[in-house]
């Protein structure tokens, strides 16, 4: 297998970095936190570098590039901590363009790929747990279409999106609906979250709603996966700055006279972090090939993946903020920083402890058809 990046994703890997080095610096990302934690100017230059535009498909005015483009962006956004979901643009793109009818894909695609809507999944309720066939949003079929009622928690964005990827129960099955946030009945409740990111609560009631499809648990699962695969390239892009970081500090202070890039034993833990880092890598890159496999191969893909980057994720951040001291944690110094995205990371789509139980369940569930 061929794990060597064409020459238009290596093009496209230094047109993100040179922007993140150059349009996203560590103090406007933290004037984009004091600000609330989403910057819709940043979002904007996103879109003009055609990030938005990435994977939405070539008739709805994208660019019709797949997983692996999408994972190089990711990976370069995370190794500037960029605050703006790029990973939902990916989400919506996944789900409206294999899912959604003509007419939602006509209406909303070409908005998404030029950024000028930011559509984002609603999906986390707070009894589910991570699980998607949990959902108590419930729906009802009315004469102009479609009414929701639901609560939503941690929406990426969510006071600030243009609409909403939203599972609800319909004829006792989960189907998925798009929601504007401007429609009746919507309420939102902003907040900057740990890594200083911005979320909210979002409220439905009865609000009016365009069905995608009744084949919603289907479509949720993709949405996920899609996530989970752009989560994973963004930790590795968060974990390698890390690292990098970490090197240079040690490289620069000093400990009874000597940097202390020379004590063996922190050196021994730099290699375990850079070990660590390339394991996750490999497990982005297994996850990311793996999105265009049937769903049962990738959701079983996404678990693994997850678990590793968990452990991952979890392993370097804590090293990092060791090897620093007490600077390590203060809101001053970047590591802190890096330390907290990996911290909600490892979170996001769930957890290191509910996709080990995935993985478990589903080798079970192939041991019994081999038995």
């Amino acid at each position: 297998m061929d794990f060597d990046f064409s020459d238009d994703q290596e093009q496209l890997r230094d047109a993100v970095r040179k922007w993140v080095d150059k349009g996203y610096t560590f103090e406007r990302r933290r004037a984009a936190v004091a600000a609330g934690g989403f910057d819709r100017t940043a979002w904007g230059e996103l879109a003009e570098l055609g990030l938005t535009a990435l994977t939405v498909p070539e008739a709805h005015d994208g660019m019709g590039q797949g997983a692996i483009d999408a994972m190089v962006v990711a990976e370069e956004l995370g190794r500037g901590i960029v605050l703006e979901p790029i990973a939902q643009a990916f989400i919506a793109s996944a789900v409206l363009s294999h899912f959604a009818p003509a007419a939602i894909q006509t209406a909303w695609l070409p908005r998404v790929a030029s950024g000028e809507a930011l559509v984002v999944l609603a999906q986390q309720e707070r009894k589910a747990r991570y699980r998607l066939n949990v959902c108590e949003a419930k729906s009802t079929q009315a004469q102009s279409g479609y009414a929701v009622t639901a609560i939503k928690s941690i929406v990426p964005a969510g006071d600030q999106a243009d609409a909403f990827i939203v599972p609800a129960q319909l004829n006792g099955q989960i189907a998925l609906f798009l929601v504007e946030r401007t429609a009746a009945g919507v309420t939102t409740q902003g907040y900057v979250t740990q890594d200083g990111s911005r979320a909210a609560e979002v409220q439905l009631a009865s609000a009016p709603a365009t069905l995608i499809t009744t084949d919603g648990l289907a479509a949720l699962e993709l949405a996920v996966d899609t996530g989970i695969a752009a989560t994973c390239a963004e930790a590795v892009g968060v974990m390698d700055k890390t690292v990098a970081i970490t090197v240079e500090y040690m490289n620069q202070r000093k400990q009874f006279g000597v940097f202390i890039a020379s004590f063996q034993a922190l050196r021994h833990r730099v290699a375990d972090m850079k070990m660590q880092l390339e394991l996750a890598r490999s497990m982005s890159y297994y996850a990311s090939l793996k999105l265009g496999a049937p769903a049962e191969e990738r959701r079983r893909a996404m678990a693994r993946a997850k678990v590793q980057l968990g452990q991952s994720m979890r392993f370097v951040g804590q090293q990092a903020v060791q090897l620093h001291g007490g600077i390590g944690v203060t809101d001053e110094y970047i590591v802190s920083h890096y330390f907290k995205k990996l911290t909600q990371l490892e979170v996001a789509f769930g957890d290191t402890l509910h996709h080990l139980g995935e993985v478990s369940s589903r080798m079970q569930d192939t041991a019994g058809v081999f038995a």
